[in-house]
């Protein structure tokens, strides 16, 4: 028996794939017509590896000031991005965190010896998938569709995670902005998958985790859904996605529609 697209995705969310969180998306617009024409999924690598370890391990390593360190470290991550390229400083963004988790440390007052920075940094290598992720990724994959990454996380965080993660054989290309010596929502690191993939940007879906993610591809022209796992408001930043749910799961139901 063949089955097309949807109906192969259908028929595999009510399975495997949806048995952790069976949550219905909200997508904001029905677009059958704009879901028809997809061909492949980029992602960023949040919706797909859960980073809650690392920072676990900053209130392990700093009992009571780690999650003060772990916020801190998180809002400069991508600050640092967005003010390198700003100033046209670019540097890459292993780099980026590096300096950002010695500026957290300052601001939180912890003494950050050599060998506690380098096990946080050596904690972004062995990231794990959220636990809906491998099933989803295999449906999507199953069904025909072309899986990439789009990250600004550096080409070696990238392959780090993927054979830490098991994901080796499931996604076909992993673009890093490093490409393209820039950050997201740079138009030149959403140009990236157009160009690897040899589509049109209406042929891309992109997967967002934060919602700054998902307004920058959404202006670019990719038809764009957010995995709003910390269930943030949309930005105000003129752009929505076609759709949101909480996991991957979600992304499959929304597909199914």
């Amino acid at each position: 028996m063949h089955l097309n697209r949807r109906e192969f995705v259908t028929r595999t969310a009510g399975g495997a794939a949806f048995a952790f969180l069976p949550s219905i998306p909200r997508a904001l617009a029905d677009e059958p017509a704009l879901k028809a024409q997809i061909k492949a999924i980029a992602f960023d690598a949040f919706p797909i590896f859960d980073p809650r370890p690392v920072f676990d391990l900053a209130e392990q390593l700093f009992p009571g000031k780690g999650i003060e360190l772990g916020n801190e470290w998180r809002a400069r991550q991508f600050e640092y991005t967005w003010l390198r390229v700003a100033a046209g400083r670019y540097v890459d963004f292993w780099r980026v965190t590096r300096d950002a988790l010695v500026f957290a440390a300052h601001k939180a007052k912890v003494e950050l010896l050599p060998q506690h920075r380098d096990e946080l940094m050596n904690a972004y290598l062995g990231l794990k998938t959220w636990p809906e992720v491998v099933p989803a990724l295999n449906s999507l994959k199953k069904s025909g569709l072309r899986l990439a990454l789009l990250s600004n996380f550096t080409p070696g965080m990238l392959d780090a995670c993927i054979k830490s993660s098991g994901l080796e054989g499931i996604i076909e290309q992993v673009l890093s902005t490093d490409r393209a010596k820039t950050y997201k929502p740079d138009p030149r690191a959403y140009q990236l998958g157009t160009d690897s993939l040899k589509l049109r940007r209406e042929e891309i879906l992109f997967v967002a985790f934060a919602g700054w993610d998902a307004a920058g591809a959404k202006a670019f022209g990719y038809p764009t859904f957010w995995v709003n796992r910390l269930k943030l408001p949309v930005e105000e930043l003129g752009e929505v996605p076609d759709g949101r749910g909480n996991d991957l799961s979600d992304l499959l139901g929304f597909l199914a529609k």
